[in-house]
């Protein structure tokens, strides 16, 4: 039967983190093979000596993980540090560590580096476990300093027929990932074979504000018209307001939903409304918008995520059934307390969902789930 420990710390420095989380941790048995550590950005400089005292400290060889903006973690029995409440912490702007532990047997998983050489490297240092093992998840962790990562995780979701989890790391550090060794660079993580029970869930956190509309013209990353008509005028139909500064004030608030082609489910990604042009009725995207697209104008708030994050959780839990044993968590940087609020709020829900479950994660400069990198988005996975 697969097992799974958690711990998570904050200390003064690396050294002060390092060795609270091990002894929060507890003792390990030798069965013990692949860890999963996220380490808070203050002390991503410091990553290869954590790696290395993880090691030593946990007597764990194999190591996967990533620098966040932010890290979590639920630890079944333990008192968080800093009053954060029983088991579970989010720690920001400090020193902190959290990690998850396995027995998982080795041939059960790969840990895999894609840097400069590509998936050519990739495939031909994999491809024969790969078609053994036939893996139906991937964990993956990408640099967001590579602009080719999201070409990457697109390229290994189709090449491998897989679906893919996981997030960007914090960008203030230039070796930012481990995969075995501490790099930068590409995207790197672990392939879990078929036979290791595993379950995800996304978590957009959005409230359609109108309908779905077409894009019947755009240029770059500006909306021009939207079913015809302004994309201004668009927004504020689907908002509605008594005012002219009630409208600005609201439009604050709005995100801005691009469906994906192809998709049968409405899967769809959410970008950052970035500007508003008045006098031409143009309303600017964080990223690329094409004629022909289709868009909504969406709401994330706190109440909206909360309700959202409990129906994925709920819906994971349930399909992981009674056997859930951990998990990971892959949060967006503007979620946690700036949209949940203090106290941890949002891993206190997770553990309201999923119960007294060994969890670690981190908050991402973007979060990726299946062969997509989202924004705003928790990426939730639950191991049987």
């Amino acid at each position: 039967m697969t097992e799974f420990k958690a711990a998570h710390a904050a200390g003064d420095d690396w050294k002060s983190a390092c060795l609270a989380v091990l002894e929060n941790l507890g003792r390990l048995g030798p069965q013990f093979t692949l860890g999963f550590v996220y380490v808070s950005e203050s002390i991503g400089g410091d990553f290869s000596q954590i790696h290395e005292a993880l090691r030593a400290g946990a007597g764990i060889q194999d190591w996967v993980g990533a620098v966040g903006f932010g890290v979590c973690g639920l630890t079944p029995g333990a008192n968080a540090a800093m009053g954060q409440g029983p088991e579970g912490g989010e720690y920001f702007d400090q020193a902190a560590i959290a990690i998850l532990v396995t027995d998982l047997p080795r041939e059960d998983y790969r840990i895999f580096q894609i840097g400069s050489d590509g998936l050519a490297g990739f495939h031909a240092e994999h491809d024969s476990w790969i078609t053994e093992a036939q893996p139906p998840l991937v964990v993956v962790h990408g640099d967001s300093r590579d602009p080719r990562a999201p070409d990457l995780i697109a390229g290994l979701a189709e090449d491998c027929g897989t679906f893919l989890v996981g997030g960007l790391a914090a960008f203030t550090s230039p070796r930012s990932l481990l995969a075995g060794t501490v790099t930068g660079g590409g995207i790197s993580g672990v392939m879990l074979s078929s036979r290791v029970a595993v379950v995800s869930g996304l978590s957009q956190g959005s409230a359609p504000l109108g309908p779905v509309h077409h894009v019947t013209s755009a240029h770059g990353n500006v909306l021009i018209t939207l079913d015809g008509q302004p994309a201004l005028e668009a927004l504020k139909q689907d908002i509605g307001f008594e005012s002219e500064s009630e409208f600005l004030r609201l439009a604050a608030l709005v995100n801005i939903a691009l469906l994906l082609p192809g998709s049968d489910t409405g899967d769809f990604v959410v970008r950052n409304l970035t500007g508003i042009d008045s006098k031409r009725g143009y309303v600017a995207v964080g990223d690329r918008v094409e004629p022909g697209g289709r868009i909504m104008f969406c709401s994330r708030d706190h109440d909206t995520a909360v309700k959202d994050l409990r129906r994925v959780v709920a819906n994971t839990a349930e399909r992981a059934g009674s056997a859930g044993k951990g998990a990971l968590y892959f949060s967006c940087v503007a979620r946690g307390p700036n949209l949940f609020g203090p106290n941890a709020e949002e891993v206190r829900l997770l553990f309201e969902g999923l119960g007294s479950i060994p969890l670690a994660g981190f908050y991402a400069n973007g979060e990726i789930s299946n062969n997509k990198l989202y924004g705003h988005t928790g990426v939730l996975v639950v191991f049987g």
